[in-house]
């Protein structure tokens, strides 16, 4: 079985004028829009870019030529694909510009983009999904009650900007988790002078929006170029309204870990494909959805809010920090859950207890046990979660 790195090995050597820009190629530079290249690649003002075997060189020079952990749920082989793609044929001289990362409590917004010129007339556009920081996090469940996030604004405003700045060039499109998100959504709002020249959208695995974009009518001149793409046990891409035709790709992991691109097989020039989900992804499409059916508009805000608060107490701005503080991070958001309001408790208890009742009532109904008068299981967690939030 091949995965994203066995490709480099195998076609790196291959330049886009023998074998063409493909749906392999597109998450590779997905994926290398979370490499840190603040102070490396200009940002989109300064104009001339960086060959990407420079860019990378740099980067290790910087952190003394060690691979670099990218945060908890990052992979860290994101480093490693790095250094393949700094000596292969295929990706070496491409030119990295317009290298933007913001990070901004006060509008709980974590945007990043790279814009990478392929060297065959074309411009891909690389949008960041989802980093380390907890304020990426915050932003990412605020798209169950909000119909714009900041990422998402500033991802159309960001295409706009590039797609100005080179002119007549033809634009493709992509990211990976979050980035997918922001890509579908940058192509869908940057405006149909800029919609006519995106020759494709990748989107990875992305979650979905707050509402459907599928009835509007700036979806329509886009509609035909986004090529989603979900692992068969897909939990992330299966968030929210997700209604637009998707492809599955058969990954060598289990559940949420599906989500890393590296687990995604490979063969030849393009992905493994399955012909539909796994069950086990249709059970998260019904639990999903019928968690957040389950919830209003205010219950949903409540419980975002209030579960990021309580992560937050610790002073902790990445997952990393959350990790890396072990008991003592433990102590205190047990502390933060017990210094609430009684109302406010029981509504962030209830939620978590109504998704593992939600979750556990999908899959017993898969296998066949929905008539189990007694679910042991859904009690002893429910009653885990209510022994540790009183006071």
């Amino acid at each position: 079985m091949a995965n994203l790195m066995d490709y480099l090995d195998w076609r790196g050597d291959l330049t886009l004028e023998i074998s063409p820009f493909n749906e392999v190629d597109a998450l590779i530079l997905a994926e290398l829009s979370f490499v840190d290249f603040d102070g490396i690649v200009p940002p989109p003002e300064l104009g001339r870019g960086l060959p990407l075997n420079e860019a990378a060189e740099a980067f290790f020079a910087r952190h003394g030529g060690k691979d670099v952990p990218m945060g908890v749920l990052v992979p860290d082989t994101i480093s490693k694909m790095l250094r393949k793609l700094m000596t292969s044929p295929r990706f070496r001289y491409m030119t990295l510009n317009g290298y933007t990362a913001l990070l901004d409590d006060s509008i709980e917004q974590q945007f990043a983009a790279l814009t990478i010129d392929l060297g065959n007339g074309s411009i891909y556009i690389s949008f960041r999904g989802t980093d380390d920081t907890i304020v990426g996090w915050k932003e990412d469940f605020n798209m169950a009650f909000t119909p714009e996030i900041p990422a998402q604004k500033y991802a159309a405003e960001y295409l706009r900007q590039v797609s100005a700045a080179l002119p007549f060039r033809p634009l493709l499109v992509g990211g990976h988790s979050k980035g997918g998100n922001l890509a579908v959504y940058a192509a869908v709002f940057c405006g149909q002078d800029v919609q006519n020249r995106i020759l494709a959208v990748y989107n990875n695995d992305g979650p979905g929006f707050y509402s459907s974009l599928l009835s509007l009518p700036e979806h329509k001149p886009v509609a035909g170029k986004i090529t989603t793409l979900l692992p068969e046990s897909s939990v992330v891409g299966m968030l929210l309204e997700h209604e637009e035709a998707y492809q599955v790709v058969r990954s060598t992991q289990v559940g949420l870990m599906q989500h890393d691109g590296f687990s995604w097989q490979v063969k030849g020039e393009r992905f493994e494909h399955l012909t539909e989900l796994a069950e086990g992804g249709k059970i998260i499409d019904q639990t999903l959805r019928s968690f957040l059916r389950e919830l209003t508009e205010p219950q949903r805000v409540q419980f975002v809010d209030t579960l990021f608060a309580i992560l937050t107490c610790t002073d902790a701005s990445t997952l990393t920090d959350l990790k890396e503080g072990g008991l003592k991070t433990a102590s205190a958001m047990v502390k933060a859950l017990q210094k609430l309001d009684k109302p406010t408790r029981k509504a962030l208890t209830d939620t978590l207890k109504l998704l593992v009742k939600s979750g556990a009532r999908s899959a017993f109904e898969e296998f066949g046990i929905s008539r189990l008068r007694d679910n042991r299981l859904i009690e002893a967690i429910s009653g885990y979660l209510e022994t540790h939030s009183r006071a």
